[in-house]
């Protein structure tokens, strides 16, 4: 089959008029316009001659504006004017051209004979019909005849209807393509091109392979699309423009691209100053030589169907052009693949992106990256592995793959696939063919019971429709998932479709009767060629050519069989004839055999038979393929295997074959590939490194799978072996007379194997030009160092070194630089050299060298190391070490991450600093993903190891251990064992002498490696851990300890932090066993490792050792008690104690024993706290043996016992009883020492509490009342008085024994008359009389309690001291003045009541200093002295105020004022006279 499916294949019947091409609709408006033949207006267009009428319906106009495709049935009838049908009219649809009559050309056509011969074809009765005579046998027979005429003009017609070629599906094609012009630079230039396809396919230009915006190049590009013609057009042409311009045309059909080129000229010396100044370089493709690398590539891929698999590389094109872009193709098995719906391909300018968006074994193969540009062109390629898909049943098979269509033909298709690689485990036993309406997802199973054979015909289609396709296969245990489903194809006959290709005869006035136009009465003949094309046990599909007959009515074929043996001829289609020369036969017997003939047949009968087939035996024609041969795996990588095989012998229409591999002794068979090859050598990947495996190949073909072939030799998965690369960088590191020692770096591919040596050759250059080649040693070295000797002094020589390894010697290296071989005599030593790198970190690694061979003048004594970036130029190289080391190693840290480095090292002696060595290659600083460092263990016997793992291995991969970066060779200390992706290097006697840097090198890798520094104090750590190890300590939470219980029962307990259930316990006393009995009881609770003993009680004899010996396998520990002396006795007494405690507490008793509790009030309560009590228990209190009584009952229950000794002032002699007991008293004092007792007592028992209050225990309560005392003491404040300066604080209570000390300065105060101190309420004070600025200074007061004491502190100095100072003078002065100011002191009554004629005397004290004067007023006019009123003030104290004869006139108000400097004061009274009448009076 093609790889283009045929034009008939592509086309669907059912399409929508909308998406016809213009010039489809052009026609079809000629054909509705046209006056006589005219299918589908609304009106029938009607002419009438010699009383005939014509009618054409085909409602095509209907069906183009109804939204749903609608059909009518057309008829061509001829009619009279009666309306009988008298014949019929061909319509002319298959001309190149449409037309139409007018009446002058009606009456011409008329009189032709192609005219007259129509009339007579179409119309063989109508003169029967005019002339109205004739018989009722031959109407009936014409009626018959028209009916069937009708029917088949029916078909007909839809049949050109469906198959009009501009309105099927097809890809694009380009009728005109665009051409290549040639234009002046300022000129424009138009390229266009006509494109043809349905639907109309989008259209897009591109520059170089990049798409033309016209919008991002506004007035450069003009696009234009009309008719089907597409143009660009380029504005202005420059240099830029000279490129290769593609116009791609793509449809749901395909994708097709046309190719035009436009080269840009210039006159000579013409710059255009409007333009841009002309760029200098390459502006352009041409004329440059471009260099393509593929980089970041895809690797081979695996994937599961279903799943979506991207493939990508990165192009890397030198010299980069902005404007230009290479072409990028993908092809499959060196197919070139087409973006579609299961291939979606991205060039993003840089990077060339692949996706299968649904993955199926279809996909599996070879994919092929082709970059290509004028220089030339690039490939990549890598295999694509499909697996299947989970299945839905298990056990079930594959699914097929690459689902076909052969063959299609009106009444069949025939489907054609590949069986799958997996049948699950149990034979196939056959395939069901699903089809599928294109437009429609309703899946119909074709065949009721399973072929095997991979080729099937699908009968019962429809003509002119499309249909998918796709195959299930089955085993018993289930069916598999469906295939990718197949392209659609229509079901039409060929021949059909390649006469409606054909060309049409020009319109000449006539109606031309080609091949395609049925005679009409004539009987078909035999039909020729008839042959059996395919056989199998389920059908087999007949072929044969029309009759030769021409211009014969449709015809259509009837199919005959016989059995072999008999004259029976059956027909096999007997209801419906079929319309193909092609037919499948179906339920025929296998086994028998069968002849077969076709007849012809149409409207005027059947035909002769053709001539029969040979004798035909139903069965399987195409035969199972032989079974492959001489399978042989050969290595290839560390991950696949070549698999060839010699191919099978008897294979017809090989498919191909399928590739199976097994582990060796695993029994389990995977496939290696799920789409056949043909080829007989395929490389099997995704096996596993290091493992063997057996291989064995079958054969397919459509008839089915066969025979595995003999299964193959095994196979160990790993590189195959090469010799290696030549060694590179050849440098001279000694010379003398007549010898030089050489050094060279080991080849950058060794071969899959180790190199087993070098061999140097040598050639002697003179004049420039060499000389033969000359072996340096016979026999190969193993260093990469080495001494050519015999050589002539001052002569020249070229080297050269090949690497050799088990697969043999390589090719030699590039000749080294010319060499002098003169002696050496310089100083300084040689340069060091086999410089290398390891344990490459993201911030560190690790340089090796070894020292140079020439040493100077003298031993090198110190190597220097530089480090310079990879791209910085040489003046940065910069030194690692600023005191050289005389190791032969280095850690250089602090380096950049993803940066890369080189490195260079030069060694010294006395005399200086020698050359420097070859750089060393760039080293990127990054860890790697997956590395992992030197690990150091210490198992359960105490054995210390250093372990290292390395997941990538190569099969020829080795662990090479070194100490200080020496390779361990001497195992007496180190022991190194390696298996699988794992070395240890074991300790066998740790000591001193193990200390040092101890690396694992991984050859054949990318360098991986660790190192582990074993230090002096790690050494130490390690060895108690190994200790501990060897000798296991059970862990303990706890140690034994001893504690009492209830009862004053003795507990022995300890916890072990981890013991197993196998754990035990020894229980000893003084090395005696113990066992469990009356005195000793065990427990041992493995869940909580709590492991106790008890013991009811201690006596003298229990004095000794207790032990507790535990043991868990090989781990042990032990915990032991002594209890002797002193701590045994106290623990007994203790024990007594307690056990006298638990009988005391079956009564009423004391919880918390009596003690005394201190308020912030200062009052002191007496408590205690009890229990156990009921109604009847009864509670006294006792002060030295006196009860201190109380009138209430003492009825409580449990609670607190209290006596609260009260201020003073309290009522005396009062109790209060509830759940409390309180005594109140007077403020506490000395009276209050004393024994306090409290007793509990009822007829369980009692018990008594007794609290010391005397001596010291009364001194120690006192203490805390003065604490509480100081503790309520405000800061110490100042105040002044007439006296002198206050220092004084309160406190809230005062009690008589509180104890104070005034410091002065930090000293006590000695007082005097002077500095008193004193008391008054609850004030405390010290009074400064007379205050001097000696008195100035730190004042504090120290409250006394036993303990620390408190002090209040005040500063008496600077401004405080000023200000009380000056209160003091000023409240001194007040004081004087108020002493000395004048003053009444008395002797004056109030009133006075005197009868008239009596004499009055009164006298009063008069002080003041100075002497006052003294002032006597009456009615607060002052009076004098007289005879009547004598004054008299004697001795500055007594002022007498006299009246010697009292009348009514001295009634009055009397005052006296006493006046000096301090001040004033006044006495008044009051003197009342009466008569002596009235006097009498009142006695009366």
């Amino acid at each position: 089959m093609s790889g283009s499916l045929p034009f008939y294949q592509k086309h669907h019947r059912h399409y929508d008029h909308g998406y016809r091409s213009r010039e489809t609709e052009s026609k079809l408006s000629q054909y509705q316009t046209s006056s006589r033949y005219t299918a589908g207006s609304s009106t029938s267009a009607t002419r009438t001659s010699r009383g005939l009428k014509v009618s054409s319906h085909s409602g095509l106009e209907a069906s183009r504006l109804s939204p749903v495709l609608k059909r009518a049935k057309p008829t061509y009838l001829a009619v009279d004017k009666e309306n009988q049908i008298i014949g019929y009219v061909v319509p002319i649809f298959r001309g190149s051209q449409e037309f139409g009559f007018s009446n002058t050309e009606e009456a011409r056509v008329r009189d032709t004979s192609a005219y007259m011969a129509r009339r007579d074809l179409f119309t063989s009765g109508l003169e029967m019909e005019r002339s109205e005579q004739i018989s009722r046998r031959e109407a009936m027979r014409e009626s018959a005849e028209r009916i069937s005429l009708n029917k088949r003009i029916h078909e007909h017609g839809e049949h050109f209807k469906r198959m009009n070629e501009d309105s099927l599906m097809h890809a694009p094609e380009f009728v005109i393509k665009p051409r290549s012009h040639t234009v002046w630079e300022k000129q424009c230039v138009r390229l266009h091109c006509t494109v043809s396809g349905w639907p109309d396919p989008r259209v897009v230009w591109y520059k170089n392979n990049v798409a033309i915006d016209p919008i991002g190049n506004a007035g450069k590009y003009k696009l234009e699309s009309r008719y089907s013609v597409h143009s660009l057009e380029i504005n202005r042409c420059d240099f830029d423009d000279t490129a290769q311009y593609r116009v791609s045309a793509m449809n749901s059909k395909g994708e097709l691209s046309a190719y035009a080129s436009v080269v840009v000229k210039r006159f000579k010396g013409e710059i255009d100053e409007s333009l841009p100044s002309p760029r200098h370089g390459p502006v352009s493709e041409y004329g440059i030589n471009f260099q393509t690398h593929i980089v970041d590539k895809f690797g081979v891929s695996f994937g599961r169907e279903g799943e979506i698999m991207s493939l990508g590389c990165t192009v890397i094109i030198y010299p980069a052009l902005h404007h230009y872009q290479p072409e990028i193709q993908w092809y499959r098995d060196d197919v070139l693949l087409s973006p579609s719906k299961w291939n979606h391909m991205h060039w993003s300018g840089d990077r060339a992106t692949l996706t299968l968006t649904h993955l199926n074994k279809e996909d599996e193969g070879l994919y092929t990256l082709r970059v290509t540009t004028k220089s030339g062109y690039e490939t990549y390629s890598a295999y694509v592995f499909v697996k299947d898909a989970d299945a839905e049943v298990e056990r079930a098979p594959g699914a097929p793959l690459d689902v076909r269509c052969l063959d299609a033909n009106k009444d069949y298709i025939i489907v054609t696939w590949k069986q799958p690689a997996v049948d699950g485990g149990d034979s196939i036993l056959g395939y069901f063919v699903d089809r599928c309406e294109v437009g429609t997802n309703h899946w119909i199973q074709c065949n009721d019971t399973p072929v095997k054979f991979a080729r099937f015909p699908v009968t019962g289609l429809v003509e002119g429709r499309s249909y998918l396709f796709r195959v299930r296969a089955i085993n018993k245990s289930g069916m598999s998932r469906p295939s990718r489903i197949s392209e659609p194809v229509a079901a039409m006959d060929p021949s059909d479709r390649a006469r409606m290709r054909g060309t049409s005869a020009p319109w000449t006035g006539q109606i031309i009767v080609t091949e395609e136009e049925p005679a009409e009465g004539v009987v078909p003949g035999r039909p020729l060629e008839l042959q059996v094309t395919e056989a199998t046990k389920n059908y087999v599909v007949l072929s044969w050519s029309p009759p030769g007959e021409k211009g014969l009515e449709g015809v259509m074929y009837y199919v005959e069989k016989c059995v072999s043996g008999t004259d029976s001829w059956q027909r096999v289609n007997t209801e419906i004839p079929v319309k193909s020369p092609r037919f499948a036969l179906f339920d025929l017997a296998e086994g028998k055999s069968y002849s077969f003939r076709v007849r012809c047949c149409n409207s005027a009968g059947v035909g002769e038979p053709s001539d029969p087939t040979e004798a035909i035996t139903v069965g399987d024609k195409l035969d199972i393929p032989s079974a492959p041969s001489k399978v042989v795996p050969t290595r290839n990588t560390d991950t696949s295997v070549v698999v060839s095989w010699v191919a099978s012998s008897e294979a017809k229409e090989l498919v191909g074959y399928y590739i199976e591999g097994s582990i060796v002794g695993s029994n389990v068979w995977e496939p290696c590939n799920n789409k056949p090859v043909k080829a007989t050598r395929f490389i099997c990947h995704g096996l596993i490194t290091g493992e063997k495996y057996v291989f064995r190949v079958r054969a397919v073909n459509a008839a089915g799978l066969s025979q595995f072939s003999p299964e193959s030799e095994a196979v160990e998965v790993k590189a195959a072996i090469a010799s290696p690369a030549p060694p590179y960088g050849i440098t001279v590191l000694e010379c003398v007379c007549d010898s030089m020692v050489l050094a060279w770096k080991q080849p950058s591919f060794i071969g899959g194997a180790d190199i087993t040596g070098y061999f140097v050759d040598y050639r002697e250059v003179i004049d420039g030009v060499p000389g033969k080649w000359h072996e340096a040693n016979i026999k190969a070295i193993s260093e990469r160092a080495y001494r050519v000797s015999d050589l002539k002094e001052n002569k020249k020589y070229q080297f050269q070194v090949r690497a050799a390894n088990m697969a043999g010697v390589g090719i030699p290296s590039l000749p080294s630089n010319t060499f002098l071989c003169e002696e050496w005599t310089i100083a300084v030593p040689g340069p060091p050299h086999d410089l290398q790198v390891r344990e490459v970190r993201s911030n560190s690694l690790v340089l090796l060298w070894k020292p140079p061979v020439y040493q100077g003048r003298d031993p090198v004594n110190g190597f220097y190391v530089d480090i310079k970036e990879e791209d910085a130029p040489e003046e940065v190289w910069r030194g690692v070490n600023n005191k050289a080391t005389e190791k032969t190693y280095i850690k250089i840290k602090n380096l950049k991450e993803g940066e890369r480095f080189v490195f260079r090292v030069r060694a010294q002696n006395k005399a200086g600093v020698g050359e420097c060595s070859d750089v060393t290659e760039p080293v990127l600083a990054l860890t790697k993903p997956g590395t992992k460092e030197i690990e150091v263990d210490v198992n359960d016997d105490g054995i210390i190891s250093l372990n290292f793992e390395y997941g990538d291995l190569t099969p020829d991969s080795k662990f090479v251990w070194s100490k200080n970066y020496e390779e361990i060779t001497d195992q007496s200390r180190l022991t190194i064992e390696t298996k699988g992706n794992k070395s240890k290097a074991i300790f066998n006697t740790p000591g001193e002498e193990d200390i040092g840097i101890y690396s694992c090198l991984v050859t054949h890798t990318d360098g991986a490696s660790s190192s582990y520094t074993l230090s002096e104090e790690e050494l130490k750590r390690l060895l108690e851990v190994s200790h501990d190890h060897k000798f296991p300590i059970i862990p303990l939470k706890s140690e034994l300890a001893v504690e009492l219980l209830e009862k004053g029962k003795v507990r022995f307990w300890l916890q072990a932090d981890k013991i197993s259930a196998n754990g035990k316990v020894d229980y000893i006393f003084n090395e005696k066993a113990l066992s469990q009995g009356e005195k000793y009881k065990m427990n041992f609770d493995k869940n909580t490792g709590v492991i106790e003993m008890i013991m009811e009680s201690l006596t003298p004899a229990d004095e000794g050792t207790f032990t507790f010996q535990l043991q868990d396998g090989k781990a042990t520990n032990q915990s032991s008690l002594v209890l002797i002396g002193d701590v045994f006795k106290e623990l007994q007494k203790e024990s007594e104690f307690q056990k006298k405690e638990w009988v005391r507490k079956q009564g009423p008793h004391f919880i918390e024993y009596l003690g005394y509790e201190v308020t912030p009030e200062c009052c002191v309560i007496l408590k205690c706290k009890v229990g156990n009590m009921k109604k009847e228990t009864s509670a006294h209190w006792y002060k030295d043996g006196r009860e201190i009584k109380s009138d209430e009952h003492l009825g409580f229950t449990e609670g607190v016992l209290k006596l609260e000794i009260a201020q003073r002032g309290s009522p005396a002699g009062t109790a209060d009883y509830a759940d409390d007991l309180i005594w109140r008293r007077l403020k506490i004092s000395k009276k209050d020492a004393g024994v306090y007792e409290v007793v509990l007592k009822d007829d369980r028992g009692k018990d008594t509490s007794t609290l010391n209050l005397t001596d010291q225990g009364f001194k120690d309560l006192m203490n805390e009342v003065f604490s509480f005392i100081a503790n309520s003491s405000t800061p110490l404040k100042i105040t002044s008085t007439d006296q002198g300066i206050r220092l004084y604080t309160f406190v809230s209570y005062y009690n008589d024994l509180l104890q104070v000390t005034w410091h002065y300065k930090d000293s006590a105060i000695a007082f005097s008359d002077r500095i008193k101190s004193g008391v008054v309420g609850e004030q405390l004070w010290l009074q400064i009389t007379e205050p001097t600025e000696k008195d100035m200074g730190k004042y504090a007061i120290e409250f006394n309690d036993g303990k620390g004491g408190l002090r209040r502190t005040v500063e008496l100095s600077g401004q405080a001291f000023d200000d009380a100072f000056a209160e003091f003078q000023r409240l001194k002065a007040a004081a004087v003045a108020e002493r000395s100011r004048a003053r009444v002191a008395g002797g004056l009554p109030d009133v006075v009541t005197i009868q008239e004629g009596k004499a009055l005397n009164l006298t009063c004290n008069i002080s003041g200093d100075p002497v006052p004067e003294v002032t006597w007023l009456k009615n607060d006019k002052e009076i004098t002295s007289d005879d009547h009123c004598i004054l008299k003030f004697s001795s500055g104290k007594f002022a007498s105020f006299t009246i010697t004869g009292v009348n009514m006139s001295d009634s009055g108000k009397y005052s006296i004022l006493v006046k000096n400097k301090y001040g004033t004061e006044s006495g008044d009274f009051t003197v009342s006279v009466f008569l002596p009448e009235e006097a009498g009076g009142k006695k009366k």
